[in-house]
């Protein structure tokens, strides 16, 4: 793949094709070879997915989270991963993707993506990601676009009507109501020992859960809803659908080949091919459909949805007014009965909404509360009372939600009995409350309130978990058991194991909680939890978790578990997080090299920082000479007030030769070579080196090695400077800590013509 343009000329690419054809996967990649970039993904459990991918190569503090309800934003993030509405296009960056741009033609969401495709755009590079269905659409609208049509990377086989019997292994099962969605894990629970359960209402921690269950191979079998349709990656061989209506929001309809395909695509994953089939008695889908998601090939998309995006707030009628607008377009439909525009219409029915509606800020305001979307599905007047008393406090004396009154509705949700549909009730409404709690200025101690929120909604998952478990997974079918469980922090003692054959099945699906919660727990932590020990091994209180290893670079270590009895599914979200902490250690560490005073340095001091963060803070003056020949003076007073110095042999940065800098850049030394080092006291100031470790290793640990001796970069030019005066050599020893004998050669190698280390 060639580097980002660096020649300040946009480029647009749209990578088109079926599923499976690692678009995501490659918008992902090249947005990391840019400086900065967004992407916006069109569900928030894939937002999330994709958010532990990019913090697991580059840190959490390099990338904000940004959805609905989730708004994790460090102070300076590099990359942000967005759902598509909660994307923040007025910010710049370097790259800018859009998936599933074909949800243009959505009759909910469409204006919102078409708005993405007319406006959002990277400085430097802006892909969109989709369907071969967009194309003709975004030839018209797009036309200096570049077309990159992707091929699957596997096989898709219809396999008929298949009894439920007769669902190999690794099957997902597909419906479109809650309901049917447990009539059949319920079935095959029966009859196959039991599924998984996804549905789009379910949180990241519960869906998680789940799918940590379905991919550690405890059963054999996911039943979920079309949820499973964006990208979501699991190991699927096989697709059955046991329907093929679904409730759109406004009618039943048949789903549409293009839509069945986008489902059916999950079976097989990279170059493993995949079947899909109805699920019997339902008959099998006829032979042109069969053939045309074989074939990828569908109608092209005739029209999308628009919405302006230069609204009028100066009343509520001059609003409804200019969302009215005729689209400028053939091809571009107007969407008119979007969730937000019929709440507002609702509102402007109402005296007292209209009575405080009176000027532009009012009015914005009003259509900002229209935004809070309606997780519950209630019945539209249920919400639009929750919107109207949002408003009218909002515009109230104190222009803020009482405090009292938002207790009122949260309490009652941090509830954790009741059935799963109840638990799901209570889990969309929190949804909503996160919403609004993210709205800082419309609540006093915004933060409190955020964190209640997801502390209520990681205790309903928790508890949707168990309780999804316990229906639809038979205990004594289960194919792998845990072997002991934790609760709380790893440091807590190991709880006895349950019997094979547990006595009842509330036992059981305790059981099977337990491990996917401690995860999350660890997953959610802060990074203040973790710390490293002077063998490099990552640890949780007193309990160990990884240990440091090679990766790619020295700058980006590799880890490796040193937890037993977890599943596939926990093993990598653990791996995950603990590889995004190291990153952010990694980032901590260098901070002093990437100090915002060294953002106007020219070339030769860009290349010399390079140099640095490569060496850890340190870098020698022989390999960096034609850096240091051409700094310019302000270039070199940037650097002084960083605190980079720049000596006759040796460059570094003062802050990183402390001694808890040195102890972590001997740890990245000590996982990059894979042999144990042994570190020189905290006050040392030389010691002899090793003949098992290489020069550069050394430099990178902040003590080059000169004459024979590795001594610390900060003391080289102190002992050069008095040897290059005359001291004698008993003074340099004493300054060294060594034999005098050891000095001439020290001496001879910092004289001025020379300059070089042991090579």
């Amino acid at each position: 793949m060639h580097p980002p343009r660096a020649d300040g000329v946009q480029s647009i690419t749209a990578q088109l094709g079926p599923t499976n054809t690692g678009k995501t996967h490659r918008a992902v990649e090249r947005m990391l070879q840019h400086q900065t970039g967004m992407i916006g993904l069109p569900l928030r459990l894939l937002a999330r997915e994709v958010y532990d991918r990019v913090s697991a190569r580059v840190g959490e503090g390099a990338v904000a989270l940004v959805t609905g309800e989730e708004k994790r934003v460090p102070p300076r993030p590099r990359y942000w991963v967005c759902t598509v509405e909660a994307m923040p296009i007025e910010r710049e960056v370097d790259f800018l993707a859009v998936d599933e741009i074909q949800l243009c033609g959505h009759s909910e969401r469409g204006h919102v993506f078409t708005d993405r495709l007319l406006h959002g755009r990277g400085r430097q590079e802006t892909w969109f990601l989709g369907a071969d269905t967009i194309r003709p659409i975004l030839e018209r609208l797009v036309p200096t676009a570049v077309i990159d049509r992707r091929p699957r990377l596997s096989h898709l086989y219809g396999a008929g009507a298949l009894p439920l019997r007769g669902l190999p292994p690794r099957t997902a099962v597909v419906a479109f109501s809650a309901g049917a969605v447990y009539r059949l894990a319920e079935r095959l629970r029966v009859r196959r020992g039991g599924a998984a359960v996804v549905l789009g209402a379910l949180s990241p921690r519960a869906r998680n859960a789940q799918v940590a269950l379905y991919q550690a191979g405890e059963v054999d079998y996911l039943v979920a809803t079309d949820a499973i349709g964006m990208g979501l990656n699991m190991d699927v061989d096989c697709v059955a659908f046991a329907e093929l209506c679904k409730f759109d929001g406004r009618q039943k309809r048949e789903l549409e080949d293009a839509e069945l395909a986008q489902i059916a695509g999950r079976a097989g994953r990279h170059h493993n091919d995949g079947r899909f089939a109805t699920l019997a008695p339902l008959p099998r889908l006829p032979a042109a459909v069969s053939r045309a998601i074989e074939d990828h090939s569908f109608p092209m998309q005739k029209r999308i949805f628009w919405r302006s995006r230069e609204l009028d707030t100066s009343s509520v009628d001059a609003l409804m007014t200019s969302m009215r607008q005729r689209p400028h377009a053939a091809c571009l439909e107007l969407q008119d009965g979007a969730e937000d525009a019929r709440a507002l219409a609702r509102l402007r029915q109402d005296g007292e909404v209209m009575a405080r509606a009176r000027d532009a800020e009012s009015v914005s305001l009003l259509w900002e509360v229209c935004q809070i979307p309606d997780y519950r599905q209630l019945q539209l007047d249920d919400h639009f009372q929750l919107l109207r008393a949002v408003f009218l406090q909002l515009r109230g004396a104190r222009q803020r939600l009482a405090d009292d009154w938002i207790r009122r509705h949260v309490d009652p949700l941090d509830d954790a009995q009741g059935d799963i549909d109840t638990l799901l009730a209570r889990m969309a409404f929190i949804r909503t409350w996160t919403y609004i709690t993210h709205h800082t200025h419309w609540v006093d101690d915004a933060r409190a309130w955020q964190e209640r929120a997801r502390a209520i909604e990681d205790r309903l998952s928790d508890a949707l978990h168990d309780k999804l478990v316990l229906r639809f997974v038979d205990p004594t079918s289960r194919r792998t058991r845990a072997r002991g469980r934790r609760e709380g922090s790893l440091g807590e003692q190991l709880r006895a194991v349950v019997p094979v054959l547990a006595e009842t099945r509330s036992e059981e699906a305790e059981q099977s909680a337990a491990i996917p919660r401690w995860i999350d727990g660890l997953v959610e932590a802060a990074h203040e939890r973790f710390r490293l020990d002077g063998a490099g091994r990552i640890l949780d209180g007193g309990e160990v978790l990884a240990r440091l290893a090679a990766g790619v670079d020295r700058l980006r270590p590799e880890v490796t578990l040193l937890v037993d009895d977890l599943g596939a599914g926990q093993r990598l979200r653990l791996h995950r997080r603990l590889v995004a902490w190291t990153r952010d250690w990694v980032v901590q560490l260098l901070a002093p090299l990437r100090d915002e005073r060294l953002a106007s340095l020219g070339a030769a001091g860009r290349g010399l920082v390079y140099q640095l963060e490569q060496g850890l803070g340190t870098a020698l003056v022989v390999h960096a000479r034609e850096q240091v020949r051409e700094l310019a003076p302000h270039d070199r007073s940037a650097l002084g007030r960083a605190g980079v110095r720049v000596g006759r042999h040796v460059v570094f940065s003062a802050r990183l030769m402390q001694p808890a800098a040195l102890r972590e850049r001997a740890l990245l030394c000590q996982a990059e070579i894979g042999l144990r080092l042994d570190r020189p006291r905290a006050d040392a100031v030389s010691f002899l080196p090793s003949s098992e470790v290489s020069d550069p290793t050394y430099v990178a640990m902040g003590f080059p090695v000169i004459g024979g001796r590795a001594i610390r970069a900060d003391v080289i030019e102190v002992v050069a400077s008095r040897a290059a005066s005359g001291a004698s050599a008993a003074e340099i020893a004493r300054r060294l800590g060594c034999y005098c004998d050891e000095v001439e050669p020290i001496r001879h190698a910092l004289a001025p013509s020379r300059g070089r280390s042991r090579r």
